[in-house]
């Protein structure tokens, strides 16, 4: 791992440690599944140690910088210092019926030049804790499996493309929305996935082992990190619109250049 920088090594060591306690967590889950009380509450706190983790890790390694936390919420730093956006669990449903498929999230955000708010997502890591995989990218310098350079896939036809989504649950999403649009895509398709985990979608974009990836009402800490790698694997992301911006949660659509630019007419059109 030679390639890393100093920061992509401050955040693969924060990630590794959080996520071998998320390991012998997710251990547990699978024997508590019998249990009737449910495992819900066990993940939370394997959510909420986690996340513990990374804060104590990354405020050590840069004093100073700010957090955007999915359970402890926004904890203000240095103004002139970036800031660390974070999911600790991303796949909690996968990780509480013992589907070996969840991440780490973490993402450095700059504040803006003209001290206005919030800028460029400028380094990202996806760990996988179960496959010991480390997703990496920083700004201009790539995107990178371990040492492994991605790049996005090269597919142009859509009827060869394997899309991922997330579909809306209890509570989240636009159900009506999302099977407009699956209506649209579907047919075009080779296939369609559903994984349950934003950021390694995310990540199997950048890695080409997805074509494209759809999906709406998700928060920042879920596609910071995502965003960057997809971009740095010379791939596009933007809203349902076409619009870019640095991070996408509220809508996101990415894939290869070609392919983006023929989902955003599906999509344009779907939600008329």
């Amino acid at each position: 791992m030679s390639m890393f920088s100093g920061l992509i090594r401050v955040m693969e060591r924060a990630a590794r440690k959080a996520g071998n306690r998320l390991r012998r967590d997710f251990g547990e889950v699978e024997h508590l599944q019998v249990s009737r009380k449910g495992p819900a509450d066990f993940v939370s706190k394997a959510d909420m140690r986690a996340e513990r983790t990374l804060y104590d890790e990354l405020l050590v390694a840069r004093p100073g910088w700010g957090f955007v936390l999915e359970e402890a919420g926004i904890i203000e730093g240095d103004p002139d210092k970036p800031r660390w956006i974070i999911d600790p669990l991303d796949g909690t449903s996968n990780f509480l019926h013992g589907i070996p498929h969840f991440a780490i999230s973490i993402a450095v955000q700059e504040p803006r030049l003209d001290g206005k708010g919030w800028g460029d997502v400028t380094a990202a890591v996806i760990y996988n804790p179960v496959s010991d995989e480390t997703y990496w990218a920083e700004k201009t310098r790539g995107a990178w499996l371990q040492d492994a350079r991605l790049r996005v896939s090269a597919r142009r036809g859509l009827s060869d493309a394997l899309i991922a989504t997330g579909i809306p649950f209890q509570g989240h999403g636009d159900f009506a929305e999302w099977s407009r649009i699956y209506g649209a895509v579907g047919p075009e398709v080779a296939g369609i996935r559903r994984f349950g985990a934003a950021s390694l979608d995310m990540a199997y974009v950048a890695q080409g082992r997805f074509d494209g990836f759809w999906e709406s009402g998700l928060n920042d800490w879920d596609t910071a990190a995502g965003c960057l790698l997809i971009r740095e694997a010379g791939g596009f992301v933007s809203d349902f619109r076409g619009r870019s911006n640095p991070i996408h949660s509220a809508q996101v659509l990415a894939a290869n250049d070609v392919l983006h630019s023929k989902l955003h007419k599906i999509l344009a059109n779907s939600l008329k």
